[in-house]
């Protein structure tokens, strides 16, 4: 691809390091920035540098915060008897968009994962321990394993099973099974067979 400008070419091969853009996308982004107001694109420019200096981990569940503590952690109306142990940030906003939990979280940044050579030693499994060993005026009665259904999900479950086990405490994970409006003809076997295990009373 010839570029007219070497600026435009350096421009483009920074945003086509983002994830799902390719050169194209990001010759694309790039010609509409040039036709934007340059007030515009710099206010774009100062708030991506303002995010990437200010943007901080919570010292307590380490989800992305503004500050030390999480809004979610310095919240009062939160329910601390329950904490959700989740892969990363994009999970919690996830069950955070469902409005239906009011508990807290545990973010472990990231899954076991041996192929990537990611081990227990890598993740916030420490910090979930010492959270229960500590709890800090919480007094926690359940953790929730919200994990993806993979094997590395259910590999890291496991292993925090075996870790929170000598705390007397209940560990739950979330339910599995066939998405409401699914075919059941379209369902995995595995899916199937852990909706039919996980089975709940009609009402």
């Amino acid at each position: 691809m010839e570029f007219p400008s070497k600026l435009i070419e350096d421009a483009v091969n920074e945003v086509s390091k983002l994830p799902g853009i390719g050169k194209k996308t990001a010759l694309r982004l790039v010609l509409h920035l040039l036709k934007r107001d340059e007030e515009q694109t710099q206010s774009l420019a100062e708030t991506l540098i303002a995010m990437r200096s200010k943007v901080k981990h919570c010292r307590k569940c380490h989800n992305l915060s503004d500050h030390d503590l999480c809004g979610i952690c310095a919240s009062h109306k939160r329910d601390r008897s329950l904490i959700c142990v989740v892969e990363d940030t994009r999970d919690v906003l996830a069950i955070e968009n469902t409005a239906q939990y009011k508990g807290m979280y545990h973010v472990l940044g990231g899954i076991i994962s041996p192929v990537e050579g990611v081990g227990p030693s890598d993740l916030k499994i420490e910090s979930l321990v010492e959270r229960l060993r500590n709890p800090d005026g919480d007094a926690i009665k359940e953790i929730i394993l919200a994990l993806s259904p993979t094997m590395e999900g259910d590999t890291t479950a496991f292993y925090l099973q075996k870790k929170l086990k000598p705390f007397p405490i209940k560990i739950s994970t979330i339910a599995r099974g066939v998405p409401i409006g699914g075919d059941l003809e379209y369902a995995d076997e595995v899916t199937l067979g852990r909706s039919i295990l996980s089975r709940i009373t009609y009402e």
